[in-house]
């Protein structure tokens, strides 16, 4: 779980920080942004911390890079982690054929078909080992999580909110995909990823988590669910 230091810079009191490790999850080198507020990247206090997860095409760059949200973070004392959307340079030709699927189109599933099984674990790799190596190596109070996202990413952060209630303190999504079953992006991707049973793919839809949580009646009451569509 050893980190190593791409690139710091001070942001807003703080620092904003790219770093690289090992994933043993998506067996390649991952990449994630950080930003600290004064309180961590000084006196190493620990904070609470927000997930946000990019979009389609997105890096780990563009939500650290466009959002401007730092800059509310730093006045209340919050992390945030920018992480890649997918694994990159893995070596078969159909990761980077296309803007749908395979790099930067991770969808934040894991992926059960040959050959994206091997790396595409993004859903274990955001909401398992990502926190792990956030709490071995900063100083981010893991037990205070939040989760956010934009487009491709507003759908991983309600599905992996959805899928782990107790584990975040709140879930906001801005233009997410909300129906990844019946969207066109979503099945010409779920296919490759999931294969032909569509049932399966209702794991990774934030709809159909909704309506079996309502269901079931095991939906938190406490959380609000914000969606700015």
């Amino acid at each position: 779980m050893t980190l190593t230091l791409v690139s710091q810079s001070k942001h807003f009191g703080g620092l904003l920080t790219k770093y690289t490790h090992a994933s043993a999850v998506n067996q390649c080198t991952m990449t994630f942004n950080v930003f600290l507020p004064k309180a961590a990247a000084e006196d190493q206090t620990k904070v609470p911390v927000l997930y946000c997860l990019g979009g389609l095409t997105a890096t780990e760059d563009n939500f650290a890079q466009k959002a401007g949200a730092a800059s509310r973070a730093a006045q209340y004392g919050l992390a945030l982690v920018f992480p890649d959307t997918s694994p990159r340079g893995v070596d078969f030709a159909e990761a980077g054929a296309s803007e749908d699927i395979g790099y930067s189109a991770g969808f934040y599933l894991n992926a059960t078909q040959a050959p994206w099984n091997k790396n595409w674990k993004m859903y274990d790799y955001i909401s398992k080992e990502l926190p792990q190596v956030l709490s071995a190596n900063l100083p981010i109070d893991i037990s205070r999580s939040s989760i956010t996202g934009h487009s491709m990413g507003g759908h991983g952060a309600l599905t992996i909110f959805l899928k782990n209630q107790t584990a975040y303190k709140s879930v906001s999504a801005f233009a997410p995909i909300l129906h990844l079953t019946k969207s066109n992006w979503g099945r010409f991707a779920l296919p490759k990823y999931l294969g032909d049973d569509e049932s399966t793919w209702k794991e990774y839809d934030s709809i159909e988590l909704f309506k079996h949580h309502h269901a079931q009646k095991t939906l938190r009451t406490d959380v609000h669910v914000f969606i700015d569509q």
